[in-house]
């Protein structure tokens, strides 16, 4: 080694440094490629995610001969760093010290860390770039590979490990997807994002949250004068209405509109050709999954639904369109009977019933309020004062001041909401 020129000794270890960061970055940019995106590639015929893909699928022999070829290398270096530092400083016996710290530090700056964190950081890049030269050294090596993984595999064992295989992407739980989708605001617009968050969130929301309560149901009912009758279907919103007999609890049926109009064309409306034309109502609990019901809509071919508590008590009406609505947002008009939610107005205050869902208030207002409990704002007002308030209370839930502005048959019919202040919601108060 001593007739070798000191200029060569150093460019053999300015080469071998080199050598150890290709094969760091080489293991980095490997190890933290996505494999969702690698997939993505591997089925557009990528071939440098075909290299990879494959090489990822034997974890084992990629790591052999990355490590294989970076302990050696490393190895190799320290020795010639050694012989270096004895040719330059004498044959004393502190050299060897000052040799191992500078070589441990050439290799941890030029050689780990600067490399580890290119890697990281261009991962995909670099990774199918590698990809070319790792696959013909694996083919090369594979003997000395396969021997050294001998010795790991019957440790493995001794530990009771089993190693997951490592071309194949780790399973993503619901909330971990729910996570990727809010992360993913430059890939996925908004409004894609805001769908699948909602679909998501369908597991999670009932039947009883986003039905239509049984005070706001449009019905007809059968026992009325028939001009009273034909007047409502006439100005009736909705294509399908529930029909009952003297009070709402007394279901008869559900009545499609379309099959009223022969009825009144001929002049033969009658109360009795009124009930032929009734089908059978469609009964659900309320505390159906909403994701669960679309599929039940699904395979029972209905479109409407009468929403039951555990003692068979109407308690609302649910439609398919419910659902869209809640997956996708509105995209019908809401009927002049319920008073749609509007937007903040210039004095950060919205006028609402007290029969607004909180779910929708929620969306519609940017709000916190709680829901968990009631589904209304009345319940919710209720339950909080564990009492009917009388117009003009104020109080403060979850951080939203509000003025009850009308009661009415026991129930608080208007509200007003002023905008809060802060985002974060506050414990339940009284003003």
């Amino acid at each position: 080694m001593e007739d070798i020129p000191l200029s060569a000794q150093f460019s053999v270890l300015i080469l071998m440094l080199l050598l150890s960061a290709f094969f760091s970055l080489a293991e980095t940019s490997m190890m933290a490629l996505n494999r969702y995106r690698l997939k993505h590639l591997l089925k557009q015929g990528h071939r440098g995610a075909r290299l990879a893909h494959a090489l990822l699928a034997r974890t084992d022999q990629l790591l052999g001969v990355i490590l294989l070829g970076n302990t050696l290398v490393a190895a190799g270096a320290a020795t010639l760093a050694a012989v270096i530092a004895q040719q330059l400083l004498g044959d004393y016996k502190w050299v060897p010290g000052v040799s191992a710290i500078a070589i441990t530090l050439a290799l941890l700056i030029f050689s780990e860390i600067t490399p580890k964190v290119i890697g990281a950081a261009h991962a995909e890049r670099i990774a199918f770039a590698v990809s070319y030269v790792l696959t013909p050294m694996l083919k090369l090596l594979y003997p000395v590979v396969w021997f050294v993984n001998l010795f790991v595999s019957a440790l493995l064992m001794l530990l009771r490990f089993k190693p997951r295989e490592g071309g194949e992407p780790q399973r993503l739980s619901a909330e971990e997807l729910r996570s990727l989708v809010l992360e993913a605001g430059h890939y996925i617009p908004k409004k894609h994002r805001s769908i699948l968050i909602n679909l998501f969130d369908l597991e999670r929301v009932t039947v009883e949250d986003v039905m239509t309560p049984r005070a706001q149901i449009e019905a007809v009912d059968l026992e009325a004068p028939l001009e009273r009758i034909a007047e409502q279907l006439a100005t009736s919103y909705h294509t399908r209405l529930l029909v009952y007999r003297s009070e709402l609890g007394n279901i008869a049926g559900i009545l499609h509109l379309r099959k009223v109009l022969a009825l009144m064309r001929d002049h033969d409306f009658t109360r009795d050709k009124l009930a032929e034309l009734l089908t059978e109502p469609y009964f659900i609990p309320a505390s159906t999954p909403l994701f669960a019901q679309m599929q039940y809509f699904q395979e029972n071919h209905q479109r409407l639904a009468l929403v039951v508590d555990e003692y068979g008590e109407l308690q609302g009406l649910m439609t398919l369109e419910d659902i869209i609505e809640e997956i996708i947002g509105e995209f019908t008009t809401n009927s002049p009977a319920v008073g749609s939610i509007r937007a903040w107005d210039k004095n950060d205050s919205a006028l609402v019933e007290g029969t607004s869902p909180l779910r929708e208030l929620n969306r519609k207002l940017g709000l916190a309020l709680p829901l968990d409990g009631p589904k209304t704002l009345n319940g919710l007002i209720v339950e909080h004062f564990q009492d009917i308030p009388e117009a003009g209370v104020s109080l403060k839930i979850a951080g939203v001041p509000m003025e009850i502005v009308q009661t009415q048959d026991r129930v608080v019919r208007t509200v007003r909401l002023f905008k809060p202040k802060t985002e974060a919601p506050a414990a339940p108060e009284k003003s």
